[in-house]
């Protein structure tokens, strides 16, 4: 795996609507910017990226933990390839071996783990689909963090990006309202 860079944003979130928040959520992405071994061809076999997403993922939950004031409650995974890529090179990345890595550190994690994967140039923003990691229905968590890298990925890079949060979305109602439903 050539790796270029890692960038790690942290944001902490106080209020939102107008409303203080209970108690504030932090949310972490660490960025992990690497060469893209397939650009410019058609391989059949992407099983190698199988590999460099989990040894990438394990650089990353390590670059990200430590900017995490609580424990992790949800999580996320995505990738934008590069434009001289395919789009199943970010998803060979993302699974089937990132989970497990990502899994451990934050004890547990019964729910899968929200992914998304596109096609992009440099600078180009993601959204990092967040779900509690224990609780697939749980509808309050069900969230996103935007990240951007402005020089990445380069047309023949992978950017992949693991999220973590210690809370769900501020002042949410959507889950209390289901019981309604």
């Amino acid at each position: 795996m050539k790796l270029r860079k890692i960038a790690v944003y942290s944001e902490t979130l106080f209020a939102e609507a107008g409303q203080d928040a209970p108690a504030p959520v932090t949310r972490v992405a660490a960025c992990g910017i690497l060469a893209n071994p397939f650009a410019g061809r058609f391989e059949e076999d992407l099983s190698p990226l199988f590999d460099m997403g989990e040894a990438l993922g394990e650089r990353l939950m390590q670059a990200a933990l430590p900017h995490l004031p609580g424990r992790a409650v949800s999580y996320g995974k995505a990738a934008i390839v590069g434009v001289n890529g395919d789009i199943e090179h970010g998803h060979a990345l993302l699974h089937p071996k990132l989970g497990k890595v990502m899994r451990a550190p934050v004890g547990g994690g019964k729910a899968l783990i929200p992914s998304a994967a596109k096609l992009a140039a440099a600078g180009a923003a993601l959204d990092v689909p967040l779900g509690h990691k224990d609780d697939a229905w749980s509808f309050d968590h069900f969230d996103a963090m935007t990240v951007s890298v402005a020089d990445s990925p380069r047309p023949d890079e992978i950017m992949m990006v693991v999220a973590l949060a210690d809370g769900g979305r501020l002042n949410a109602r959507v889950g209390k309202a289901r019981a309604a439903v």
